[in-house]
């Protein structure tokens, strides 16, 4: 894989900058992981550039996608593909490059690497073979989504792309119920309606969200409301380009009265022991499961 560059020497280490050339310095050996632009070519990092000339071999998801951000740039590095349906065969040669004390730059189509990508496999391989992983960090989707949907971000958890079948979706999504955090995903234009209709039904209607399409490109939106809103929205729409769903955190409950608790409690301990009872009771309300176990021990002693 490094023939070309070899036989090139440092001259092909440079890249383009303000119609200037630019030299590369040489790369320690590791495995870079280098983040590029999830649409504006403009958001590349200076670093990565310099990683993305200066690599002994840079692998990429696609080398037509990343022969676009090169030539951009006047980088004239030569791409091999690393992907899902070659890894079994490109990685091995990748981790010898690596044994081999080359500088090994690896890039998705766009965005971070290894962020819902086959290059977790290639970085977990070089980890566990002692090699040295270095991250270039840079865009990144999920992040650019947060940041522009308005929802609480002191607490976020990305869950990558949902399941294609519906009950499966529904499932997934019943998970991350009471997750205390802004929920991010992953989805296909395609189904982002269906995707909505679900989250209702799993979320709960009133959940604030946002619908990021085409970030950082031309046709930038973020379309923001309720999740019921939104899927009435997208029930029908015709929706193009790649798009992210922002899911706000679980709406708070107003605290139930004393009354309210005691009659749950009772109707609970009909029909299940009290530790139960209580456990149910605090799934209910959100109380402290303590708490709660506590008050219907006092009512079935009559205190």
């Amino acid at each position: 894989m490094t023939e070309d560059r070899e036989e090139a020497g440092q001259s092909r280490r440079t890249y383009r900058l303000n119609d200037t050339a630019v030299e590369a310095r040489p790369l320690e050996p590791a495995l870079y992981l280098v983040a590029t632009p999830i649409g504006n070519l403009g958001d590349i990092t200076l670093r990565a550039l310099e990683t993305l000339a200066g690599a002994d071999v840079l692998a990429c998801e696609d080398t037509r996608v990343t022969r676009v951000l090169l030539d951009r740039y006047g980088i004239q590095n030569k791409p091999y593909a690393y992907h899902e349906h070659n890894a079994n065969e490109a990685g091995p040669r990748l981790i010898a490059a690596l044994g081999a004390g080359k500088s090994v730059a690896l890039v998705s189509d766009a965005g971070t690497p290894l962020v819902s990508d086959p290059g977790y496999r290639l970085g977990q391989q070089a980890i566990e073979a002692g090699y040295r992983v270095v991250p270039i960090p840079g865009a990144s989707a999920p992040l650019a989504a947060l940041v522009g949907s308005g929802l609480p971000n002191d607490a976020f958890l990305f869950a990558g792309f949902l399941p294609t079948k519906d009950k499966a979706r529904r499932e997934r999504l019943s998970v991350f119920r009471d997750v205390p955090a802004t929920l991010i995903f992953f989805e296909s234009p395609h189904r982002i309606g269906d995707t909505l209709a679900a989250a209702v039904d799993e979320l709960g209607a009133d959940r604030q969200a946002s619908v990021c399409r085409e970030l950082t490109k031309t046709f930038e939106e973020f379309r923001r409301g309720s999740l019921g809103d939104l899927a009435e929205r997208y029930a029908d729409l015709a929706v193009k380009g790649e798009v992210v769903l922002v899911v706000g955190p679980p709406l708070e409950k107003p605290a139930p009265e004393a009354g309210e608790i005691d009659r749950l409690l009772g109707e609970l301990a009909v029909g299940l022991p009290t530790a139960k009872a209580a456990t149910e009771a605090a799934r209910i309300t959100g109380l402290p499961r303590k708490d709660l176990y506590q008050r219907l021990l006092e009512l079935k002693g009559g205190g």
